[in-house]
């Protein structure tokens, strides 16, 4: 039940409660991927079932599209939808011009593809999520299996000609084997502690021959939406430049607090 969600938990609730309040009927929505995503299509999911929204929704990976079918929204893929109105989606890092670290859940491919083939980006993060600079959470690199060790090498390599303050990477693994993406590839997290100029950053890392994409979402995210354990919610458009702060109620009767598995 909702009274005994964490501070944490609430923050992602309400964040996303709040976050699909910018869903309108008919449209074309692009479902993120994660922990905070999943409150979201929660919530999509009861307006769907009991206030009749009429949505489609892209999921960004299989495991959105597995709950988002399970609490009743239509999922079609991106190649069917063509283009979104909006995208709503966690991030692992925002700093204060609303660029991104994404890829802590291994989707980072399919989430920037959706992202940018949406008429905008909605982030929704607790409060711990916003950084002055970008870089303490690992940068997530997918990259192809083939030559994998290769491209590692030649990414280290890249990174002693970059702005950041650590060089190390590591191939992420699922128990003893490489952790494999829906795409069928590998995903290297980079440790670089700072990242000084993030726009150079991505572009360098995805010259590298066998590197697909990278985690930085650079001038991608229209809005964030920030949830806090209190209930308060603020929310940054960087497009108005507005910041707005307003207070939600987290209700017992809330029946998305079923079945958590996140």
């Amino acid at each position: 039940m909702s009274a005994n969600l964490s501070p944490i938990d609430t923050a992602k609730f309400v964040a996303a409660r709040r976050a699909v309040e910018y869903v309108e009927d008919g449209m074309k929505v692009g479902l993120g991927t994660g922990s905070t995503a999943a409150w979201m299509v929660r919530c999509l999911g009861e307006l769907v079932r009991e206030e009749g929204l009429r949505i489609v929704g892209v999921p960004t990976s299989s495991r959105t599209a597995e709950l988002a079918r399970r609490v009743g929204i239509k999922v079609v893929s991106l190649d069917e939808a063509k283009w979104l109105d909006l995208t709503i989606d966690g991030a692992d890092e925002v700093d204060p011009a609303l660029n991104l670290i994404k890829g802590g859940g291994g989707a980072l491919l399919q989430e920037k593809i959706v992202a940018t083939a949406s008429d905008r980006m909605i982030v929704i993060a607790d409060a711990s999520k916003h950084v002055e600079t970008l870089g303490a959470f690992p940068l997530p690199v997918e990259v192809i299996p083939f030559g994998w060790q290769t491209t590692k090498a030649l990414v280290e390599e890249t990174l002693s000609g970059l702005d950041v303050l650590g060089h190390s990477t590591t191939l992420r693994l699922n128990g003893e084997a490489p952790y494999v993406t829906d795409e069928g590839n590998f995903i290297l997290d980079l440790h670089l502690k700072r990242i000084g100029n993030a726009r150079q950053t991505s572009l360098v890392l995805n010259q590298i021959p066998g590197v697909v994409e990278n985690g930085l979402f650079i001038d991608i995210c229209d809005i964030v939406v920030t949830g806090h354990g209190d209930g308060r919610v603020v929310i940054n458009d960087i497009n108005t430049g507005l910041r707005e702060e307003e207070r939600l109620e987290v209700v017992e009767s809330e029946n998305i607090f079923a079945d958590l598995d996140d």
